[in-house]
């Protein structure tokens, strides 16, 4: 979460959508056999409460009726809204394989004024108690749930971890004690102890994560736990880890706990890590261990419901990375590697810049060969627009196709944010600072409107493909034809091999196009974009279509 400005210079069967609209094909004969791979997975990041509203009776708690800014109050959207949507095929329509929520616990009962109009925690990021759920997003019993639907379609589940700090301080919201929190000097991000030893902004308590110091229980929260008749469950489970693990009684090691409890509980598949540069690095070092430990004991008291043989996935907030910088970053002073602290993929802030300003040729060539050299064995997850970024690649929502094609078909993990595929506006009238990236998910567009049925059909084809074939992700690029730009992918692990042709800005009707680098003559492929099947013949295939886009596999 960005809580200060930071600006990062540039360096089958056919089926029906929620829209009424006729949908794309979902049919892949490999579909079954395809492996789940995290470096090319196709992520939905959405602001839980943003996106779905699937339980009206949950929309007010602990008295939060203040009136707030424009979309800084609660907006109703919950756990149980995502689990239907998952339920009725939306995801799977996308071609999304993981979806990363925003923080689910629960938020400080109060609202504080930041200078944008007062503000609750509907995002997520004001935690009060990280063991218990806010209620206006739903109960463990949902979370349970929609990890359950999930697992069933494929699709992963990441939660949204925040270590750094808690909530703000408010008359109902007590500060936590000074051995847990400082509350002095506000970062000035000139230096790395002057990102880390420091509140990210005013009223937002920073963990003392590089404390030594055991320290006790907040009072306000051992009250809490004993009118909730959990206190000496709390304890128990508080009293197992740190006699398991022999850590010291420190802030870091108390939240490390809490978090991975989710793991153990409810067996999601990754974590997101919040504001990762504010804290010293071997905390996340420290909080992937645990995450593996914890991800090992569900999968042993839960075998028919493992998935596969993946580990436990953590992707890292690290404000300003992009993946120029390799495996480091750059606090000016010195330079710190988290890949190797703990994170299997870094949010890449460099990729919207990298799409406005390259043709595609130069974006897949560049973002190969950098994960399949120095950023080999780990990942970068790119996006097109995002809740913290001020600054996104459409920000008017003009270029939804390019968006969709630059993103959906680079090498790395894809994120794509609530609402990319249906232009839902980031131009909201009204709004201050970051309220404007947050609006509410427009269902009714993608109901109504015709050109935003078109633009989602695009991304709905393109991420099935991406979806069905890790190679787009987790590949190697190489450019076949620059006359038409025609590529290929290709990805092997294990037995498992996966190649991939793929025509942009092709000629609308009768089009050749070469593909004896991949596929031999008498070869069966399909364009699953035209949803139709052709053979190799002279070292090329034809098609005619009225689309410039050709998706080429084996049949």
């Amino acid at each position: 979460m960005k809580k200060y400005t930071f600006l990062f210079l540039p360096l089958v069967f056919l089926i029906t959508s929620c829209s009424g609209s006729k949908s794309v094909s979902m049919h892949n004969k490999n579909t079954s056999k395809t492996p789940f791979v995290w470096e090319g997975a196709n992520v939905y990041f959405l602001l839980t409460d943003r996106f779905y509203n699937g339980n009206t009776a949950n929309d007010l708690n602990f008295n939060r009726t203040k009136t707030p800014g424009k979309l800084r109050g609660f907006e109703g959207g919950d756990i149980i809204g995502i689990t239907k949507k998952i339920e009725s095929g939306y995801f799977e329509r996308l071609g999304i394989n993981a979806i990363w929520l925003t923080p689910i616990v629960e938020q400080i009962h109060d609202g504080v004024d930041e200078g944008t109009g007062l503000s609750y925690g509907f995002h997520g990021y004001w935690a009060r108690d990280w063991t218990a759920l806010d209620p206006n997003f739903g109960t463990k019993e949902d979370l349970a749930n929609l990890v359950k639907k999930a697992h069933e379609k494929g699709i992963r589940i990441i939660l949204d971890g925040v270590i750094n700090h808690t909530g703000p301080v408010t008359p109902e919201d007590p500060v936590w004690p000074s051995d847990w929190v400082r509350t002095g000097v506000v970062c000035d991000y000139k230096s790395f102890e002057n990102t880390t030893m420091c509140t990210l902004v005013d009223n937002l308590p920073d963990v003392r994560t590089e404390s030594t110091q055991e320290v006790q229980l907040p009072p306000f929260l051992t009250e809490k736990w004993k009118k909730e008749g959990r206190y000496e469950k709390e304890i128990a489970s508080l009293d197992e880890f740190f006699k398991r693990t022999n850590y010291p009684r420190t802030p870091k090691y108390y939240i490390i706990k809490w978090l991975t409890d989710y793991i153990v509980e409810f067996g999601i598949d990754g974590y997101r890590a919040d504001t990762v540069k504010h804290t010293n690095e071997d905390v996340w070092a420290d909080f992937k261990k645990e995450c593996d430990y914890a991800f090992e004991a569900w999968k042993k008291h839960h075998p028919l419901q493992v998935l596969d043989q993946n580990p436990f996935y953590t992707i890292a907030e690290v404000y300003g990375y992009g993946i120029s910088g390799g495996q480091d970053y750059d606090f000016g002073d010195r330079k710190v590697n988290y890949f190797q602290n703990g994170f299997n993929s870094m949010i890449n802030f460099e990729f919207k810049w990298n799409a406005a300003q390259n043709n595609y040729e130069g974006l897949f060539t560049k973002y190969s060969n950098a994960l399949n050299n120095e950023l080999k064995g780990y990942s970068v997850l790119n996006y097109m627009s995002s809740h913290d970024d001020g600054q996104p690649f459409d920000a008017n929502r003009t270029k939804g196709i390019e968006a969709g094609t630059k993103l959906l078909l680079s090498p790395g993990m894809s994120q794509v944010y609530y609402g990319d595929e249906s232009g839902r506006s980031l131009v909201v009238e009204g709004t201050n600072g970051d309220a404007t990236l947050r609006s509410n998910m427009n269902w009714d567009d993608i109901l109504n409107n015709q050109e935003t049925k078109n633009t989602l059909l695009h991304w709905q084809k393109l991420g099935q493909f991406r979806k069905n074939h890790p190679a787009i992700g987790a590949g190697i690029h190489q450019q076949i034809s620059s006359e038409f730009y025609v590529f290929s992918r290709t990805f092997s692990k294990g037995a498992f091999e996966d190649n991939v042709i793929i025509g942009l800005d092709l000629p609308k009707g009768k089009k050749e196009i070469p593909v004896n680098s991949i596929f031999e003559n008498g070869t069966k492929l399909r364009d699953t974009y035209s949803d139709q099947n052709v053979e190799v013949i002279d070292g090329k295939v034809i098609i005619d279509s009225d689309f410039d886009v050709a998706l080429l596999e084996r049949t």
